[in-house]
Formats: C-alpha cells, sequence, structure tokens
C-alpha cells in the first residue's frame, strides 16, 4: 500500500513559506517499479512540486513516504543501467581522482545508492576499502556476480552504520530520490569522521539546460522527489554540518545508443540490430550543466 506525504514545512530549511511551483501530472495509480527505475526515459513526468520561498528549495509535495519508496526501489529491475557500465565508468573516474587529492592514502569509503556497484568496484581499484548500500534486489545480486561486492541491501534510512567511521560517503544522484535530503545528509555527517568528506550529484533545477528542455527536462521523472538549487543545496549543507570545499558541474557519458533509445519516435532506427551494433560502440560525453557536483567537508 502506497503512503503519502503532506509538507508543510519546507524539508530542507524547515520554514513554512512554501508555494506551488508546478502543478503534478503523473497519476499516483500509475506508481511501480517501472516508473522509478534508473534507466526511466518518460521525461516529463512529475508530482506537483513546491517552491520554498526561503532557501529555493524545490519538492514534490504530496509525495510517496520513505517506506513506500524504499518497497519500490527494493523491486527494481533495471538491465538497461548495467550496459551502460563503460560510459558510467567514466562518470565517476574523475569523482575518484578528486578523492585522490583530499585522501592520497585512501581509506573507508560508503556509497549511498550504490545500485550495481560500478563506482565502487572503481573505488576499489584505486585502493579504498569500500562499502554500499543499494535497497534493489536486482542491483545487489549483479554487483554480488559481476563486482563481487557485498552490497548492504537496504534503504539508507533502515541501514546501521557506525558513527565516526568513513572517510568518504558519496551520494551519487541520491538525494533528489528521498523525500527527506536532510535527515539523509545529516546521517552521513554522523557515519563520517572530522573532516571527512561528503560527494554529492544531484540535478540543478535552475541550470541552462533544465531551462531550455522546460517541461520535458529529463530529470522531470517520477523517481525523482527533490530538486536543488544552489542556495537550497548550501542550506542543506550548511544545516547538516559541512562546509563546501569543491562545487563544479557534473558531465555524463553514454552510448550514442542508449541517447538516441531515449527518443521513443526513434524506435524504428534504433531498433535495428546493425544500428543498435554500431551506435553502442561509440561513446558521448555530455557536459549539459545541469547537476551539481559538490565535495564537502564535515566540520570539526
Amino acid at each position: 500500500m502506497v503512503e503519502w506525504l503532506n509538507f508543510e514545512n519546507c524539508p530542507v530549511c524547515s520554514r513554512r513559506n512554501i508555494v506551488l511551483f508546478k502543478k503534478g501530472n503523473f497519476p499516483p495509480h500509475n506508481l511501480g517499479p517501472e516508473a522509478v527505475k534508473i534507466t526511466d526515459s518518460s521525461y516529463g513526468r512529475l508530482w506537483s512540486l513546491f517552491r520554498c520561498q526561503d532557501c529555493g528549495h524545490i519538492f514534490a509535495n504530496p509525495c510517496p513516504s520513505p517506506s513506500t519508496v524504499a518497497q519500490l526501489y527494493r523491486q527494481i529491475n533495471d538491465p538497461a543501467y548495467e550496459e551502460e557500465a563503460v560510459g558510467r565508468a567514466q562518470n565517476f573516474k574523475p569523482i575518484l581522482n578528486q578523492l585522490d587529492r583530499y585522501f592520497p592514502q585512501k581509506g573507508k569509503l560508503l556509497d549511498i545508492g550504490a545500485a550495481t556497484g560500478i563506482f565502487l568496484a572503481l573505488a576499489r581499484e584505486k585502493g579504498w576499502e569500500v562499502s554500499g548500500i543499494e535497497p534493489s534486489v536486482w542491483a545487489v545480486g549483479v554487483a554480488a556476480k559481476k563486482y563481487n561486492l557485498d552490497l548492504i541491501p537496504a534503504s539508507f534510512e533502515e541501514a546501521k552504520l557506525p558513527a565516526n567511521y568513513f572517510q568518504v560517503v558519496t551520494m551519487i544522484d541520491f538525494i533528489e530520490h528521498i523525500p527527506h535530503p536532510l535527515e539523509a545528509v545529516r546521517k552521513a555527517a554522523h557515519l563520517l569522521e572530522p573532516l571527512g568528506v561528503l560527494v554529492i550529484v544531484t540535478p540543478n533545477i535552475k541550470s541552462l539546460a533544465a531551462r531550455v528542455a522546460g517541461a520535458k527536462w529529463w530529470h522531470f521523472r517520477p523517481a525523482h522527489l527533490a530538486f536543488f538549487t544552489a542556495s537550497s543545496l548550501q542550506e542543506l549543507l550548511a544545516e547538516a554540518g559541512f562546509q563546501t570545499k569543491k562545487s563544479s558541474s557534473y558531465s555524463w557519458t553514454f552510448s550514442l545508443f542508449y541517447l538516441i533509445s531515449r527518443f521513443r519516435f526513434l524506435r524504428p532506427i534504433w531498433n535495428q540490430p546493425k544500428v543498435a551494433l554500431l551506435t553502442k560502440k561509440v561513446r558521448v560525453k555530455l557536459a549539459l550543466g545541469d547537476s551539481f557536483l559538490i565535495y564537502a567537508q564535515k566540520k570539526e
């Protein structure tokens, strides 16, 4: 059974100065694992969004409860995600290179929302002692079989982990999927040792790409319950006890096949075996500037 949350206060700054930002168009009865899988391409489907006029945070209201979200993600089966493992690895390598500068001796790294473990496998190769949390039964199985990773099969809210233990916690495309991002970032602070680093990648709803794409922006989908601006993201981090070390935009690398398969009207083209074989070999880097990449340090 789907449980719902109704917010009277902003989930980031707790103030009550919230107004309707965009009326939703996604029927609640359509909510299921297919609607929230990573590679969903029905862009433009979204919940009713509210905006905090104080910090700028934008969030689904009402939205599914944490227990409902966890149950949905447990049921996800998304083979198309792992088919893009080569390109996704290219996305992750710059993050690890930056972490090498902060922690040349490496240490303990926790990835939240680890999916099939592509990022963690790369981190392990570079010398990190890795742990990961992932609710999807399918993804946990792939991580074990393909990368020999023993992920914690749970939501972040459910997971029991030691305090002041990790040097790095990563939330790569995670906080936009949950209704209570401040609670999650506070928990990350609890798990990090003093001066530990939190890495966040999340969509930038005020980016040029978001404004140009409008209602068809690819981050407008039922899986996304929270959208950040520069101001709301900084408020989130400050409230949780972090200070920003480095901020930039995140780039994506995908196969040409994956990109054109996002468009259903092109199905007669990309569905041809020869076209699929050729376009799967071509890598395309998208520097759209529509996602934040933040390195934030836990205060002493």
